[in-house]
């Protein structure tokens, strides 16, 4: 378990954490789950990058180009060993996660545009596709095939995904969730031997719930399904090792584990990488090209069209060896333990409802809780809230569905990082208190 004095020496490494808010006193930061805060660690990376070795990677062979590249390409060797991926060049780079996952479904769509071995031109461009009927039935989809998501997904993890099955005509399916955000093993069922595609998130930003991706991808193989994980709220707070868990694609993001944003990745297994299609065409991806055609690259390149976030990258691979310098277990623990006081004090307020595991001894949930108050607007508790310089999120998150499931279109939520504190929480249970007061609502 992280000391007191361990939190305080990390809080020191993000000078943010001193700002002053419009109430005057230092800002509660409890907000990670849309973007963490980032340590010194990562902005000196990616500034010594660019005052030391900025340079264009893999198109010169003077110094700094040189060393941009070996930069790139030893922080991709970092992120993947991060999440327990052994061939790094099976780690895409992309600008986010929700790049990520159009360029796996954006790619499955273009593979199965070749149906009846038509070629099929986007933009005057030529896209020789194999006929559908010669794919791997692993890439084949069909109309008599299905598509599964969750009711918990992001919508970026969610729109890719209905676009694939409105061009495919497949059929687009949903595992439901309990009444506390939960997925359960009855609720997998829906996974069958039409399932071509099943997505999901290993923990919903909206109800912290964890998501049991063991249980999906055994029913999922047993159907000969791909297995696609979102894992921007789990990366951070959970060890990730995607060989061990059994899944077949992931997105990840940068910017939610303390890194920089404009960067995030998809993995993907070798086969599948090696078959899709990329989406997105220009420069460094191209491997020969004439005016009529181009042949690409191998992956990762394949995937990885025009400059490269370079500096992104490697403050990224800081941020990791930032996180692997605490620990993961010390993170998990320490944040379960906040996680617990949180839903405590919550539990103060009978006008107060939690979307999601609300036991305070819940074990398969992370710190990002959402809530509503009975009569009180979102919004309006988030604005109280920054009164008293206490930062929360309000809104639907990016998870329409969800919200309406719990039968609400927007809801507050507090979420955690390991550079919190247990009198933030304090504060954060006083200022509800306060939004009560305010509102008249005790």
């Amino acid at each position: 378990m992280l000391s007191s004095e361990q939190i305080a020496n990390i809080r020191a490494d993000f000078p943010i954490l001193e700002r002053i808010g419009r109430g005057g006193n230092p800002i509660a930061y409890l907000d990670s789950a849309a973007t963490a805060q980032k340590p010194s660690p990562v902005l000196e990376a990616m500034g010594q990058f660019y005052l030391r070795s900025n340079g264009a990677v893999s198109r010169g062979t003077h110094l700094l180009a040189d060393e941009s590249t070996s930069a790139f390409e030893n922080a991709r060797e970092t992120i993947a060993g991060f999440f327990g991926i052994s061939d790094a060049s099976e780690l895409v780079f992309t600008k986010n996660a929700t790049e990520a996952v159009n360029v796996l479904a954006g790619g499955l769509l273009l593979a199965n545009l070749g149906e009846n071995g038509h070629e099929v031109a986007a933009g005057g461009y030529p896209l020789r596709l194999q006929p559908v009927e010669t794919m791997p039935r692993a890439f084949r989809i069909t109309p008599q095939d299905r598509i599964i998501v969750t009711k918990a997904e992001h919508h970026a993890n969610l729109l890719p995904w209905q676009r694939l099955a409105e061009v495919t005509g497949a059929q687009l399916s949903w595992i439901e969730v309990d009444s506390e955000g939960r997925i359960t093993p009855e609720a997998l069922e829906v996974i069958d031997e039409h399932t071509a595609v099943v997505a999901v998130t290993h923990i919903s930003n909206v109800t912290g719930a964890i998501t049991p991706v063991v249980e999906v991808v055994r029913r999922a193989r047993a159907a000969g399904a791909l297995v696609a994980l979102d894992t921007c709220q789990s990366a951070m707070h959970l060890a990730l090792n995607l060989i061990d868990l059994g899944v077949d694609a992931a997105c990840f993001s940068s910017h939610k584990m303390m890194g920089p944003t404009g960067v995030g990745a998809l993995w993907a297994r070798k086969e599948i990488l090696d078959y899709l299609p990329p989406l997105l065409l220009g420069g460094s991806m191209v491997a020969s090209s004439t005016t009529e055609s181009a042949d690409f690259q191998s992956a990762p390149m394949k995937f990885e069209a025009g400059s490269q976030p370079v500096a992104q990258v490697v403050g990224w691979a800081a941020a990791i060896d930032y996180i692997q310098g605490i620990g993961l277990s010390e993170i998990a623990e320490y944040e379960r333990q906040l996680t617990r006081q949180m839903l405590s004090g919550l539990e103060l307020y009978p006008q107060l409802k939690v979307l999601g595991p609300a036991s305070p001894d819940a074990p398969d949930r992370i710190g990002a809780v959402s809530f509503l108050v009975d009569g009180i607007h979102p919004h309006d508790i988030g604005q109280v809230l920054d009164s008293f310089d206490i930062a929360v999120r309000t809104g639907h998150h990016c998870v329409i569905p969800l919200h309406k499931f719990f039968g609400t279109f927007a809801s507050t939520r507090a979420s955690l990082a390991v550079f919190n504190t247990p009198e933030e929480i304090d504060r954060l249970i006083a200022g509800i208190g306060e939004v009560l007061d305010f509102f008249g609502r005790k």
